[in-house]
């Protein structure tokens, strides 16, 4: 085989070699899939609102209106080692203590649940240091408002 032959087998191979490294990192660097709904709160509830945890989850606010109750959960984007997650759920006018569920979760917390039909509901979630509130939500007079914390 003559030289020339073999310096341009040699940069073939190199510029093949440098594509296949440059698909595997635009591969690796896809974007994090938003953790959908699982239906934690059961059947007849359907998501109402939503807000992202960063980019570790996703908190769920649902309502049936069957029962005139709506339910919290907050999902992970990616299930794994057990981490601080939490979810929250009361009522705007704090007639009543907000319902929460907090512990160490591979996957969710919650579901918790609230009587809230024709009432403003304050709700969030955390994913360890990540916390999302909302405040004066799906009650059809008060604008809501969003608080991220990290």
């Amino acid at each position: 085989m003559k030289r020339s032959s073999l310096l341009a087998g040699s940069a073939t191979l190199a510029v093949a070699s440098i594509a296949t490294l440059s698909l595997a990192t635009t591969a690796s660097a896809a974007p994090v899939r938003s953790a959908a709904y699982n239906g934690a709160c059961g059947s007849g509830y359907g998501v109402v609102n939503s807000v992202p945890v960063g980019g570790k989850g996703t908190v769920y606010l649902t309502y049936s209106a069957k029962t005139g109750k709506n339910c919290v959960v907050t999902v992970r984007n990616s299930p794994g080692k057990a981490v601080f997650v939490h979810a929250e759920l009361g009522p705007s006018d704090h007639s009543s203590a907000p319902v929460f569920d907090s512990g160490k979760y591979t996957t969710y917390a919650g579901p918790v649940y609230l009587a809230a039909k024709g009432r403003c509901v304050d709700w969030g979630g955390a994913i360890e240091s990540v916390k999302v509130s909302v405040t004066g939500s799906n009650c059809g007079r008060l604008a809501p408002g969003v608080v991220v914390r990290h």
